[in-house]
C-alpha cells in the first residue's frame, strides 16, 4: 500500500509539471468566458482562481480588479505552487472598494454632500456600513466606528458620530492627520438605505474618484488545506478589514487562513481599514470568545485557544512557514502584519512598514507595525518599521524566534516590545532609534550587537502563565510566570540620544534596570554614552558617560544615513551559541531555526567581522565613523 501511494505521489508530480498552466486576466480586455491565454483573457482573478490547479500560474494585467480572491485548491509544496503575479512592468490594483457617484449638493451647508447607498447595493455581503469594527482587546474610544471607510482619490476620509461634527471645520484633536481630518463623513442607516453626509470643503465630488471600501479582505480562500501560493506585484488597498485580533478569525488585506507555505512578495498594502497581511488564525479555535464573556480571564482564555488550535493542527506540517517579504505596507489603523500562531516557522524579510495607526479614530491592545503571537523559529530580518505605535511586538511564545538587521525609527511607544515570552530567542544587528528602543517583559532574551539609541523599559509578570515549547516545535512543554532575567545582553551599543526626562527603576537608558532580576543575568562588553547605566555585575563595561554621543540620524529622499563614533580601540569578543549557554526556562541553546549553532560574525552591512565591535556596525569609514546607509 505504502508503495503505491509513493508512485501516485510521483506520477501526481510528473502529472503536474507536464501540464501546468499559463492563465491570463485582464479587466480591460477580458471575459470570463475566454480561454483565459494571453490572446483571450478571463476578466476576474477570481475566476482563474476556481480552475487553476498545482502547478498553474496566473498572469494579471494592468487595472483596478474590485474583487475577493477566494483560491479554490492551493499548491503541493515549493516546487509545485499555485502563482498569482501581476504581469511585468504594470500596474495591478486589487481593491477592496467600489466607486460612489451621483452625490447631492446639501443646501444651506457649505461644502456638504450626500450620497443615498441603498442596502440592496452590497448584494449578498455583509453591509459595512452597518456592521462596526469591534473585537476582542478593540477600544472603541466611545463611538461607533463601522467598517467601511471613504475615500477621496485614494485619500482616506474621517468618520464621525455625528451630523453636527461633520459640519464642523476644524481638524480632530487626537489624529497625527490634522490637515486631512476636516473631510469628515457621517452614517446614516434606514431600513432600506445608509446615507452617507460628507464634508468635501472644496471639493465636487463628482469632479473626483470617492470611492467606499465594501469587501472585508481582497485575497483570503474559505477553506483550509489551500497551502504553497505565492502572491507577487500587487496593490492591494481600501479594504474594510475587520479588528484582527489573537483570539479571533483574522483577516486582513490578504490573509492566510491558517494554511502553510504561502509566498506573500514585492507587494504594496495600504488603506486597510485594521491590518495590511495577516498569517493566521482561524476561526474554529476560538472567535472573540472574551468579547462575549469578559468575566474569563484574558491569559485563560487566551490559553484555551491554544489548545483549541493544538487539537486541530496547529503544528509545522499544517501551518506556517510563510515567506512575506519585499512588500510596502502603510496606512492601516491596527497593523501592517499580524499572525496568532500562524506566522510560525515564517520569514519576514526586507518590508518597509510605516504610518500605521496615524488616524487614531479608535484604538486597542493590538497595535504594531508587526504584531506576532506564537512566532515559534521565526525570522525578522532586514526591515524597516516607522511611523507606528511601535515597531514589533512579539507576545506569548517567541521560542526560537530571530530579529536581525532591522531598522527602527519614529516609533510612538517602542521600537520592539517581548511580552510574557521565555527564550530562547534572539534580537541582533538592529538599529532602535525611537526614544524607548526596547520594552522587555519576558525572559530568556539574547541581545547581541544593537544599537539602543533610546531608553530600555522592562517588567515582570506573576500574575499570567504562558506556554513554552519542545525544540523547533509547537508542542507545549510547559507554562510558567515571568520573574524575569536571563537574558543575555553581549557587544551592545548604549548611545542615550534623548533626553533624561521619565528615568525610573524600570526605565533607563543601560542595563541597570536588570540589577535586581529572579534570574542571573549575562552581561558583557557593552558600550555605554552618556545617561546609559552598565549592568552591576557585567563584564568589562566599555564607558563613555561623560561624553555625547557623535550621532546623526539624515533621511532625504534616497536613503538613510546614520554615523556615530567609537574610538578605534573599543574591540569586543565573538558571541556564538556555545558563549550564550543554555535558556533557563527551557533548557535549549540559543541556536538556529534549523537547530544549528550561531556565529555572529556579521554586521548589519553584510561585512565579515574581525574585531567585533561593539553595537551593528563594525567598519570604520574614512572619517572615523561607523556608518550605515539604508538606500530606498
Amino acid at each position: 500500500m505504502l508503495k503505491r501511494s509513493i508512485v501516485f505521489a510521483i506520477l501526481s508530480c510528473i502529472f503536474v509539471g507536464i501540464n501546468a498552466v499559463e492563465y491570463h486576466v485582464s479587466i480591460s480586455k477580458g471575459s470570463d468566458s475566454n480561454k483565459g491565454t494571453k490572446e483571450s483573457p478571463f476578466r476576474t482573478i477570481n475566476h482563474a482562481a476556481q480552475i487553476a490547479y498545482p502547478g498553474d500560474k496566473i498572469i494579471v494585467h494592468e487595472g483596478v480588479y474590485r474583487e475577493w480572491v477566494k483560491p479554490q485548491r492551493g499548491g503541493f509544496s515549493d516546487n509545485e505552487r499555485i502563482v498569482y503575479c501581476a504581469a511585468d512592468n504594470e500596474d495591478v490594483y486589487i481593491k477592496g472598494s467600489d466607486v460612489l457617484t451621483d452625490w447631492e449638493k446639501v443646501k444651506g451647508y457649505k461644502g456638504v454632500w450626500k450620497c443615498v447607498v441603498p442596502h440592496s447595493y452590497f448584494g449578498e455581503s455583509t453591509n459595512p456600513l452597518i456592521n462596526k469594527v469591534e473585537g476582542d482587546w478593540f477600544t472603541a474610544c466611545d463611538r461607533i466606528h463601522h467598517l467601511s471607510d471613504l475615500f477621496l482619490n485614494d485619500v482616506s476620509l474621517f468618520e464621525v458620530s455625528t451630523f453636527e461634527e461633520m459640519l464642523d471645520n476644524n481638524p480632530l484633536p487626537y489624529t497625527k492627520e490634522s490637515k486631512r481630518s476636516l473631510y469628515k463623513w457621517y452614517c446614516e442607516n434606514t431600513d432600506d438605505k445608509s446615507i452617507l453626509w460628507v464634508n468635501f470643503q472644496n471639493v465636487d465630488p463628482n469632479k473626483e474618484l470617492i470611492e467606499l471600501s465594501v469587501r472585508h479582505t481582497c485575497f483570503y480562500p474559505l477553506k483550509k488545506g489551500i497551502n504553497y501560493i505565492t502572491i507577487s506585484g500587487f496593490k492591494f488597498c481600501q479594504i474594510a478589514s475587520q479588528w484582527a485580533p489573537p483570539s479571533a478569525e483574522q483577516i486582513g488585506a490578504v490573509a492566510t487562513n491558517w494554511n502553510k507555505g504561502w509566498i506573500i512578495e514585492g507587494n504594496e498594502v495600504y488603506n486597510s481599514r485594521c491590518v495590511g497581511i495577516t498569517l493566521g488564525k482561524d476561526r474554529e479555535s476560538g472567535h472573540n470568545d472574551w468579547l462575549r464573556d469578559p468575566t474569563v480571564d484574558v491569559s485563560v482564555q487566551y490559553l484555551g485557544v491554544i489548545f483549541n488550535a493544538l487539537e486541530l493542527g496547529w503544528n509545522k506540517d499544517n501551518i506556517g512557514s510563510h515567506i512575506v517579504k519585499n512588500n510596502i505596507i502603510h496606512d492601516c489603523e491596527q497593523a501592517g502584519i499580524c499572525g496568532s500562531m500562524g506566522a510560525a516557522f515564517s520569514l519576514i524579510e526586507n518590508n518597509h512598514i510605516y504610518n500605521i495607526w496615524v488616524k487614531r479614530q479608535f484604538s486597542g491592545v493590538e497595535l504594531a507595525g508587526i504584531k506576532f503571537h506564537g512566532a515559534i523559529d521565526t525570522r525578522i530580518l532586514n526591515n524597516r518599521i516607522h511611523n507606528t505605535p511601535r515597531g514589533l511586538w512579539l507576545d506569548w511564545m517567541s521560542q526560537g524566534t530571530r530579529v536581525s538587521n532591522n531598522l527602527f525609527y519614529d516609533n510612538d511607544s517602542e521600537d520592539i516590545w517581548v511580552e510574557v515570552n521565555h527564550g530562547p530567542f534572539v534580537i541582533d544587528n538592529n538599529i532602535l532609534c525611537s526614544p524607548v528602543s526596547l520594552y522587555d517583559q519576558s525572559q530568556g532574551g539574547a541581545y547581541i550587537h544593537n544599537m539602543f539609541a533610546g531608553k530600555i523599559r522592562r517588567a515582570t509578570v506573576h500574575e499570567r502563565y504562558t506556554p513554552y515549547h519542545r525544540p523547533h516545535s509547537t508542542s507545549v512543554a510547559g507554562v510558567s510566570i515571568v520573574p524575569g532575567g536571563d537574558c543575555r545582553y553581549y557587544n551592545n551599543l548604549f548611545l542615550s540620544t534623548y533626553s533624561k526626562e521619565n528615568i525610573t527603576e524600570n526605565v533607563n537608558f543601560g542595563l541597570s534596570i536588570y540589577n535586581q532580576t529572579h534570574y542571573q543575568m549575562y552581561v558583557a562588553n557593552n558600550v555605554y554614552f552618556r545617561y546609559a547605566e552598565p549592568y552591576n555585575n557585567e563584564t568589562s563595561p566599555i564607558m563613555f558617560t561623560e561624553n555625547v554621543p557623535n550621532y546623526s540620524f539624515i533621511e532625504d529622499d534616497k536613503k538613510i544615513t546614520i554615523k556615530y563614533f567609537l574610538p578605534k580601540d573599543v574591540k569586543a569578543n565573538q558571541i556564538t551559541t556555545d558563549v550564550l549557554g543554555r535558556n533557563t526556562t527551557t533548557g535549549l541553546p540559543y541556536e538556529d531555526f534549523h537547530g544549528n549553532k550561531i556565529i555572529f560574525d556579521i554586521d548589519i552591512n553584510g561585512c565579515k567581522r574581525k574585531y567585533f565591535t561593539p553595537g551593528p556596525i563594525e567598519d570604520i569609514n574614512k572619517n572615523g565613523e561607523l556608518e550605515y546607509i539604508f538606500k530606498k
